[in-house]
């Protein structure tokens, strides 16, 4: 079977990845793909925004089946243009993929089906919005509705933050994504991700896994897309993890009946708080989440393609999941100033000597090759250096000397991942 793969970033090549390790493919393209999946597919130029430019290469080289990684396309509505004509598409239609394109949709949508999630106001005018800030207190979550890049949230933990944030959206910061604001209050609790495979109604749960957001070593600095993760999560007890299942189960029952147009196909995602009162969503997203396909899918001992297509084409009863015992650790190799401005361009060196250590799996996530065919960097986070283990030390620890094995200017990386969860659930009440 030939597929399409949509994206560019270091999900899609661990996507690639899992992909090509099918018997099922023949023929995979990513589009645009990156440094790392020209290793392994065939990158093609096309704009993944152009539903219809997708549509005429698709029957140009007989795609059996499309990937939709990234969300922008998704909440423009690539899906439905495909699957109006046919097409096996993984990834929802539009309106499925409102619940990560709106956080105000998403949270009317938690709120009308009972799912658990933290209280909040949303907001059109700037001043109502600064009211509700200084009545509720901080620390407080202001959010751009809209998709912002992973940008549009703040923690505030003054008022005054608070404030500074909330003036940001409607000055404009995030664009239309800006327009209306979202104000939470502030759960606690440590967070972790439960992706989920999704058809007919019905969600099957892959392995948790659980991400770095902030930027330094101790949980300090901005917020990032994401400095490391790893799977499985030894902090979730056997019921957290059972009120997770249930949660996501609830949802995808939910996106099979009106007002939805069609039913969910594809992965959701659900970003949890383990808080004293059990997991709240903090928000969905409606497609394989970075970093967390970096530890979950090398855990996967399934066939990928299998699965995609059975949840593509509605045949929940074809959905069969079988996990690996392994632990799964990824650190991620930044650009010197990330998430704030970097340089681009470095050359990057050592991959080929990481890869052969055993169990070591490099995934590209903002890279590309120049004409002399060296490897530079292309983006502030640049490759997922994921390593696999008998156990969680073993695994850490062959993933960090990976990392040491690897170079270019302006390296920069978190030094603790996992460490908090090596410790066990209290390291989470200091």
């Amino acid at each position: 079977m030939n597929i399409l793969l949509i994206g560019s970033g270091g999900r899609e090549h661990a996507i690639a990845w899992a992909l090509q390790k099918s018997p099922n493919t023949d023929v995979l393209y990513v589009a645009p793909g990156n440094g790392g999946t020209a290793e392994i597919a065939e990158n093609v130029d096309l704009d993944i925004a152009d539903g219809e430019a997708l549509l005429s290469f698709v029957h140009e080289r007989n795609i059996g089946l499309v990937v939709i990684g990234p969300e922008a396309p998704l909440v423009d509505g690539v899906a439905d243009l495909l699957r109006a004509d046919g097409v096996p598409v993984f990834g929802p239609n539009a309106d499925g993929a409102q619940l990560e394109g709106s956080k105000a949709y998403s949270k009317a949508f938690m709120e009308a089906n009972d799912i658990p999630t933290a209280a909040y106001g949303r907001f059109d005018d700037e001043a109502a919005a600064l009211a509700y800030v200084r009545e509720q207190g901080a620390p407080i979550v202001i959010k751009a509705d809209g998709l912002a890049a992973g940008k549009g949230v703040v923690v505030a933990e003054t008022v005054e933050d608070a404030e500074a944030a909330v003036r940001a959206c409607f000055d404009g910061a995030f664009g239309d994504a800006g327009s209306t604001v979202v104000i939470e209050e502030c759960m606690t609790g440590p967070e972790c991700s439960l992706l989920c495979f999704v058809t007919a109604g019905q969600s099957f749960p892959m392995a948790p896994a659980q991400d770095h957001k902030r930027a330094y070593d101790g949980d300090l600095g901005p917020n990032t897309g994401g400095m490391g993760v790893y799977s499985p999560v030894p902090i979730v007890t056997d019921e957290e993890m059972a009120a997770m299942v249930a949660i996501m189960e609830k949802a995808a029952a939910a996106m099979a009946v009106a007002p939805f147009t069609s039913d969910y196909r594809g992965t959701l995602y659900g970003g949890f708080m383990l808080t004293p009162e059990g997991p709240k969503i903090v928000e969905f997203n409606v497609r394989f989440g970075d970093p967390e396909t970096q530890v979950v899918l090398p855990r996967l001992e399934s066939d990928l393609v299998e699965v995609m297509l059975a949840v593509a084409e509605g045949r929940p009863e074809d959905v069969q999941l079988e996990w690996s015992d392994d632990w799964a650790v990824s650190v991620v190799l930044a650009s010197e100033g990330y998430p704030g401005a970097y340089e681009k361009g470095k050359v990057i060196l050592g991959i080929e000597e990481a890869e052969e250590l055993p169990g070591v799996t490099v995934f590209h996530a903002g890279t590309r090759r120049n004409y002399d065919g060296e490897l530079l960097t292309n983006g502030g986070r640049v490759l997922n250096v994921v390593a696999k283990g008998d156990s969680f030390e073993e695994a850490r620890e062959r993933a960090y000397e990976a990392c040491d094995l690897i170079n270019f200017e302006g390296k920069m990386f978190r030094h603790d991942i996992g460490k908090k969860a090596l410790q066990g659930r209290s390291a989470w009440d200091e």
